[in-house]
């Protein structure tokens, strides 16, 4: 028999993830987190799996864990259920051991926003630490267009977050952090000390399309991260730019630095804030932008083939409902598109279940009218009708369902069941539709993610409306801690970019500011 020291430590998971936009009406709900349990979970992870290094090195014990696609806020009640089964769960496995629970893993984003309440994630943590209690080890995983306030980092012991955007680093974080989890049990296990953490707000909230690792001076400020890393008595370090399309006091720019020794982790967090602070006149836009008939205009008369357009204001991966019609009406309207020989546009895309169900009965090659869009997000266009061709059907997407390609003039309408985001070439490839060969592509995103960077020969960032307009000053923030760069321009001060320590969630108050 394995003796107190020889048994593998057992760590539990769970978390909410989603990002969620206070200036949309839209609401999420508990469906649209697709909560895996159990052993659902460590099958999700793949550096989970037994015979992997972290699989072999703990027993993993799944909990509820739901991602859900970014949105309106998320309706109390759907909350509270998904809660309640997360700590029913936990205190199930709990109950199961012997002895107390070593670690947590909390899967997180850090920007969801529920109706009623805020710094939802702490509160979440609250919750759970009330039934895993104070003794086992939590580390948080989060997009670095999360939010971490300062009752977050005192309830978990370890953070980190994706180093990139576009994040291609989602399952390298999800690992570190169960890497550094494991780490700080061993060594607290073998009567070491649990890691400091020195926290820093910084006065900045910007859109992730101002602040693409692309790009400078973004570059060079993430690849500060793993260099400050890399010192001795240091195991994380990690900034968040925030997520800027919720009114909330919590959001801003962030370092986390964690690590044994005091002195080098407030030294790294400080190096880290004051680079992001002095760089805060640098960031631009990753693209060119203009007007949605700028974007259209300079789209047509440039060489470049394919050009793409993000429709920014409605991203569906940034919190927007996805069903705002304001282009959609734009670029219908355009004489250039009227006929099918005209210049050939993919536009992804309008929800509209009762025209995707109009289009499924009449089958593909007829000619329908439809109506669709506006449904939920309505402050800025009303439904817009079309008349085409159905180009194609398709069934059983995650996100949409049923997704159909209508082809208006030489406009290839993609209408869907429910909202989806178009990021990968086999989105459109498994409508018929080819985005290589098209003049012009249209997608509601922000910036382009990998696959559509990388089919792009030349693109524009159209500032449009929507529940994340681009123009922050547009949404009317009201709530976030002010003076906050670029609402205001004149500090008349410096901010205080000095490292905070925050206490263990071992220790039952502290300063909270």
């Amino acid at each position: 028999m394995l003796s107190e020291r020889q048994r593998l430590p057992v760590v539990a998971i769970a978390g909410l993830s989603c990002e969620n936009s206070t200036f949309t009406p839209s609401r999420t709900r508990a469906a649209a987190f697709h909560p895996k349990r159990g052993q659902e979970i460590i099958e999700a992870y793949r550096f989970l799996h037994p015979k992997t290094e972290l699989g072999d090195e703990a027993e993993w014990k799944g909990a509820l864990v739901g991602h859900a696609l970014p949105g309106g806020i998320v309706e109390r009640a759907s909350f509270e259920e998904l809660a309640a089964e997360i700590i029913q769960h936990l205190s199930e496995i709990c109950q199961s051991l012997e002895r107390p629970l070593d670690g947590f893993w909390f899967d997180i984003h850090g920007a969801m926003y529920v109706d009623g309440l805020e710094d939802v994630e702490s509160e979440l943590l609250r919750r759970i630490r009330a039934v895993i209690g104070p003794t086992a080890i939590v580390s948080a995983s989060m997009d670095l267009h999360g939010n971490v306030s300062r009752e977050l980092v005192h309830q978990a012991d370890l953070l980190t977050c994706y180093r990139t955007a576009p994040h291609v680093d989602v399952w390298e974080t999800k690992e570190r952090a169960c890497r550094n989890l494991l780490r700080a049990i061993e060594i607290h296990n073998a009567g070491g000390s649990l890691p400091l953490k020195a926290w820093i707000p910084i006065p900045i909230l910007l859109p992730g399309e101002q602040t693409s690792t692309r790009d400078e001076p973004a570059r060079r400020i993430y690849a500060a991260v793993p260099e400050v890393e890399k010192r001795d008595l240091i195991l994380d370090a990690a900034i968040w730019v925030g997520y800027a399309w919720a009114d909330e006091p919590r959001n801003r720019a962030v370092v986390v630095v964690t690590g044994w020794d005091k002195l080098a982790v407030a030294t790294g967090a400080q190096e880290l804030a004051t680079t992001f602070w002095d760089a805060r006149g640098a960031f631009r836009f990753v693209a060119p932008t203009g007007s949605f008939a700028e974007c259209l205009d300079t789209a047509l008369a440039a060489e470049a083939r394919p050009y793409f357009i993000s429709d920014s204001g409605d991203n569906p991966t940034a919190g927007g409902s996805g069903d705002v019609t304001w282009t959609a009406a734009q670029l219908l309207g355009r004489p250039e598109f009227r006929e099918a020989t005209g210049p050939k546009i993919i536009y992804a895309s309008i929800p509209g279940a009762k025209a995707v169900a109009i289009a499924e009965e009449a089958g593909v090659g007829a000619t329908i009218t439809v109506t669709a869009g506006a449904e939920i997000d309505y402050l800025h266009a009303g439904p817009v009708t079309m008349r085409g061709r159905v180009h194609a059907i398709k069934h059983g997407d995650q996100h949409a369902y049923i997704e159909v390609v209508l082809q208006v003039g030489s406009v290839f309408v993609i209408l869907t069941k429910l909202r989806k985001p178009y990021h990968k070439e086999h989105d459109f490839t498994e409508l018929d539709l080819a985005p290589r060969a098209a003049d012009i592509v249209i997608v509601k995103i922000g910036y382009l993610e990998p696959e559509l960077f990388d089919m792009a020969k030349d693109w524009m960032l159209a500032l449009t409306p929507g529940g994340v307009d681009q123009d922050l000053r547009r949404l009317g923030h009201h709530r976030i801690k002010r003076p906050m760069w670029p609402f205001d321009t004149d500090f008349e001060a410096q901010p205080d970019l000095r490292a905070r320590i925050i206490p263990s969630s071992r220790e039952s108050t502290f300063e909270r500011k």
